[in-house]
């Protein structure tokens, strides 16, 4: 059986880095790409695949070790990757372990050689992250493609998520994949690169990898391993029974960010739900290892770790003393079913929760009388027909709601600790329904946008929204939303602000109602409003002479040039 030599794959660094965590042992069976050591520079910590599967036999590096792009990490004895069997610390935490695990993306600066039978004359173009309207980092939360893959324009690269939602990052031009240049975990921003593509000339989906090392000698069985939980305390608990406390958290709410962490222990700690900000580290330089993660989930199981909810709040709820959420096993009353949230409601989710929580929410509601202007809409719907354009009244009342913001500036702003930020422009956002949840597009400069083109534009975005393909600028730099479920109906709503900013405006199904004139009733188109602000920026006297000001020029909109 043939031995394989593991490496240092390229890191990007001529330096040596500290090798920090070795994952293996001699007699573990590893699969492509299981992680085998974790390395750290001066600057981030990373993990090392194994770019082949096989049986471990030796190891050729200590913790504390220095090592270099090239330098050999261990030996395996080579086994086919169906029959590699997954053996890490991950088991400890599990009741069962499948041999099989799913692939993992591709590593950092992936080089494997691209062969093709038509390949020739082609040009390598560099992919790099688009505009993403956040001066942010972004998180690499998955990888789509690997190297030797046939990407034709707009195939999506890789996915991107920011703390609102998450974007694919597409292809801009046709080729065959000869590099990828980030991994999943890795934190990204506008111009780095994502992939190399082999463009031009007559490539073809035909383009193959070229494994790393292949081994034609037939595979011995290997026994499957598996590995119970080393304590009773972690396995999953019987139906009916209830856990004293339950460490399992949402994974989207946890931020590890001051952690002093592995990116393989952070994912171990979202899988288990461990907060790694109450895990007490026993590495090096007080580095959380996966047995601390493993000793405080037992703990926190067993009791004798406390996790109050003033502990929690003070990582997540901004200092408020909240209860922890009971546990409930709701099949002891009937039949139940579990469905996952998607990414974008967890992610929207938490920052809602922050903010009703943390914001002095106060809401102001009135009715607008837009008969006239329900005419008006409907004579340019006719007019602009043939051209495709389909005004709402959505679109007249991001109009109305700039010319409210020029009036009253307070609106148009963001609290930063004892200071306001008055913004001198107009990026209106709208909450677009989506299969994957709320999303709120901003359209940017409307002052400067007549209506036709603000219905236009406000048409693309719902249709991108609705495709999962907004990019990270057309959702950042907004200054006031509108939520709009006129669609859909009810009466009245009260809308959760949208921070930073300090008011939204919520807009509920019209109706015609009888109006008295002065003389008699007549029958009138009334469209309700609601109005949620900061109560630290905007009083009360303040948010309704808006709001009726917004009545105003809904009512005539001649005002509107006044």
């Amino acid at each position: 059986m043939a031995n394989i030599d593991l490496r240092v794959p390229d890191i990007g660094n001529s330096d040596a880095v500290d090798v920090i965590e070795i994952n293996v042992k001699v007699g573990d069976i590893v699969a492509v790409d299981d992680t085998l050591v974790t390395l750290e520079s001066d600057k981030a910590s990373m993990d090392v695949p194994a770019e082949a599967a096989g049986k471990i036999t030796e190891i050729l590096v200590a913790v504390g070790d220095q090592v270099q792009t090239g330098d050999v990490i261990a030996r395996v004895e080579a086994v086919s990757e169906a029959d590699a069997t997954v053996n890490n610390d991950a088991a400890e935490a599990k009741s069962e372990v499948v041999a099989e695990p799913s692939p993992k993306a591709p590593t950092v600066a992936e080089t494997s050689t691209v062969k093709s039978s038509s390949t020739t004359g082609g040009e390598i173009a560099e992919v790099t992250i688009p505009a993403v309207g956040n001066s942010d980092e972004l998180d690499v939360i998955d990888i789509a493609v690997k190297v030797g893959d046939h990407v034709k324009l707009d195939d999506t690269l890789v996915t991107l998520e920011s703390d609102k939602a998450s974007m694919d990052v597409p292809a801009d031009k046709e080729g065959v994949i000869t590099e990828i240049a980030l991994s999943v975990g890795d934190k990204v921003k506008e111009g780095d690169l994502v992939v190399k593509i082999q463009t031009g000339g007559a490539v073809t989906a035909a383009a193959q990898t070229s494994a790393p090392a292949q081994v034609d000698a037939p595979a011995k069985e290997v026994q499957q391993d598996v590995v119970k939980s080393s304590s009773e305390s972690l396995k999953a608990p019987h139906k009916g029974d209830q856990l004293p406390i339950a460490p399992v958290q949402n994974a989207a709410e946890l931020d590890f960010s001051g952690a002093h962490a592995t990116p393989s222990v952070r994912a171990f700690a979202r899988e288990l739900g461990a907060d790694l900000n109450q895990v007490k580290g026993s590495g090096r330089n007080n580095r959380i290892l996966r047995e601390d993660v493993l000793q405080y989930v037992k703990g926190v199981l067993s009791g004798s770790v406390a996790t109050s909810g003033a502990k929690a709040s003070n990582v997540n709820g901004g200092g408020l003393d909240l209860l922890p959420w009971p546990k409930v096993d709701f099949s002891k009353f009937g039949e139940v079913e579990e469905r996952e949230l998607s990414r974008i409601q967890k992610i929207s989710g938490a920052n809602l929760a922050r903010n009703w929580a943390m914001i002095p929410h106060v809401a102001q509601f009135d009715e607008a009388d837009i008969t006239e202007l329900e005419a008006l809409r409907k004579q340019l719907n006719k007019e602009y027909e043939r051209e495709g354009v389909r005004v709402t009244i959505l679109a007249f009342l991001f109009k109305a709601v700039v010319k409210a913001l020029q009036k009253f500036p307070e609106f148009n702003s963001s609290l930063e600790g004892d200071k306001l930020i008055l913004k001198k422009y107009y990026h209106i956002g709208f909450a677009a329904d989506t299969p994957n949840g709320l999303v709120v597009p901003v359209i940017r400069d409307c002052d400067k946008k007549g209506v036709l083109e603000i219905a236009t534009e406000m048409r693309e975005l719902a249709g991108l929204a609705r495709e999962g393909k907004l990019r990270g600028d057309q959702m950042t730099g907004g200054c006031f939303t509108i939520s709009s479920l006129g669609g859909i109906g009810g009466t009245n709503f009260i809308p959760i602000i949208n921070a930073p900013e300090v008011a939204i405006l919520g807009v509920a199904k019209n109706q015609v109602k009888p109006v008295w004139n002065g003389k008699e009733f007549e029958p009138r188109l009334m469209i309700p409003l609601s109005l949620s602000y900061d109560h630290r920026v905007i009083d009360g006297a303040l948010g309704a002479r808006f709001i009726v000001y917004l009545n105003e020029l809904l009512t005539d909109m001649r005002r509107m040039v006044i």
